[in-house]
């Protein structure tokens, strides 16, 4: 009797099964961060918000009383597309999230990069309803600013408050667009080629999805420090 041909050499291209168990347990972890994220309810209102703007700009909706006026309602509706992808960032789990080691920040800057992408998708199809200020290139410079503010607002305030950030500046910016803004500060006011607006809307995005990938939301701390 012998042992030739009892063991035999993997299959060619088949996956070794410790790596098919790491494969398939980071693909869960990325899924239940996302699920205490509320990542699909997310990406639910963001489809929502983008039929929203589409209905704005395909029926005009409040779309006389001059340029100002005209860029209201787009901005409202940007507004709570930044609102919700900063939200979404709340953290339930405070301490035992930890166990999730070293992926946990990639998990957070993973999860924000993906609602802030699905939302400027979901908008950028809204938009073409109708005729939309600035155009694309505006939406994205505008939505960008705005979800960086949402971003530091979660990373500062708490998750559940992320959305201060970005509605404080439709306030500003709303001000701002009755006379003629020259800061690139608010951005949303400033024509949609202005490299200054741009660069200052990347910036406060680069430091939102900074702050939410070191640090997290402050819900998270709040419970681990308790």
């Amino acid at each position: 009797m012998t042992a030739t041909g009892l063991q035999e050499p993997a299959a060619a291209g088949a996956v070794p099964a410790p790596r098919a168990r790491a494969a398939l347990g980071l693909l869960r972890l990325v899924w239940l961060h996302g699920i205490s994220r509320r990542v699909p309810a997310a990406l639910a209102l963001l489809l929502a918000v983008g039929a929203l703007l589409w209905c704005a700009l395909h029926w005009r909706w409040n779309m006389a009383g001059g340029a100002a006026a005209h860029q209201v309602i787009p901005l409202t509706v940007e507004f709570g597309a930044a609102g919700v992808a900063a939200v979404s960032t709340y953290g339930p789990f405070g301490e035992a999230e930890r166990a999730t080691g070293r992926w946990l920040p990639y998990l957070r800057l993973g999860a924000a990069v993906l609602v802030t992408a699905a939302a400027f998708g979901f908008l950028a199809a809204g938009a073409t309803g109708g005729q939309l200020p600035g155009g694309t290139g505006a939406l994205l410079r505008n939505l960008a600013g705005m979800t960086g503010l949402g971003l530091l607002s979660a990373a500062a305030l708490g998750g559940a408050f992320g959305w201060t950030g970005p509605m404080a500046y439709l306030l500003v910016t709303e001000i701002a667009l009755t006379g003629h803004p020259t800061t690139p500060w608010v951005w949303a006011g400033r024509p949609t080629g202005d490299l200054g607006a741009a660069l200052c809307a990347a910036a406060v995005f680069a430091a939102g999805t900074a702050a939410i990938t070191a640090f997290g939301a402050r819900d998270s701390r709040a419970r681990a420090e308790e």
